[in-house]
């Protein structure tokens, strides 16, 4: 769980148990408090770095000198401490993976619970919508919109994009885009996690076929609108070149419209 809190000057919780769940959902003006950040967001303001100094006015943040912070060298002593940082992009990294790793661990308990009680049946609706959820979180269904470009000060972007992998074109999931959105291409890397890759093969099948409907245009929700034509083929492209394992109607899937409607309606049925 990550949350943003609002403490004392002392660092103590000004709302003892109270705070905000935080994820890739979240509005930036929201994030980070309790924490320290070091990063640039333009005019965009969070709440890190921050404290609400006057207990007359528990939830009034001091703002001052808490945004834009390329270091903490006049907050505190950085001296003892690995680096005098705390990176924006890791923060925002740490809260989709948080959630995403929650959401693994959910549908995963879910199916070997109802395979454990011989309920896969009917327990279909549950886990479909299990399902739903966690691939609307992978796509960033609802993510928060990013209104100004969002720089780190560490080598945090530089090495976790490194870690790929990438297709023949060179495009990874782990492409930061941090102008508009988190990622370049909006498909959770974590689809190529431990976790993942240890669920139940029924868990994992249900969220191949829902990805696909998805990115192949034969699901319509609105939830996905922000997902344009060219975000949906290249995940397509990345994720058919990059994830062992993909079922054989991904590698059909053509990319002509003629060739699309077909491999949907006559291969994947």
């Amino acid at each position: 769980m990550v949350s943003s809190v609002i403490t004392t000057p002392e660092g103590l919780l000004r709302f003892p148990g109270g705070g905000l769940i935080i994820d890739s959902r979240s509005p930036i003006e929201d994030r980070w408090g309790g924490y320290y950040v070091t990063g640039t967001t333009g005019t965009l303001q969070h709440r890190g770095n921050a404290v609400a100094p006057d207990p007359d006015r528990p939830s009034m943040l001091d703002l001052r000198g808490t945004q834009n912070l390329t270091s903490l060298g006049t907050k505190f002593n950085t001296d003892n401490y690995l680096a005098p940082t705390s990176d924006i992009v890791a923060l925002m990294t740490l809260e989709h993976q948080t959630r995403m790793t929650n959401l693994i661990t959910r549908i995963g308990w879910e199916v070997r619970i109802a395979q454990k009680n011989g309920e896969l049946q009917e327990s279909q609706t549950r886990l479909d919508f299990v399902t739903d959820e966690l691939v609307s979180y992978m796509l960033f269904a609802r993510e928060a919109k990013i209104r100004e470009p969002i720089t780190g000060v560490s080598t945090f972007a530089r090495t976790f994009q490194k870690r790929g992998p990438r297709d023949k074109r060179g495009r990874s999931l782990r492409d930061f885009d941090l102008r508009t959105r988190l990622f370049r291409f909006p498909l959770s890397y974590m689809i190529y996690s431990q976790p993942f890759d240890s669920l139940p093969d029924i868990a994992k099948q249900k969220i191949y076929r829902r990805l696909f409907d998805v990115l192949s245009g034969k699901e319509q929700d609105p939830r996905f609108g922000a997902l344009g034509a060219e975000d949906r083929q290249a995940i397509l492209e990345i994720l058919r070149e990059t994830k062992p394992g993909m079922p054989s109607y991904w590698k059909a899937y053509s990319q002509s419209p003629a060739g699309a409607q077909c491999s949907v309606n006559a291969s994947c049925n």
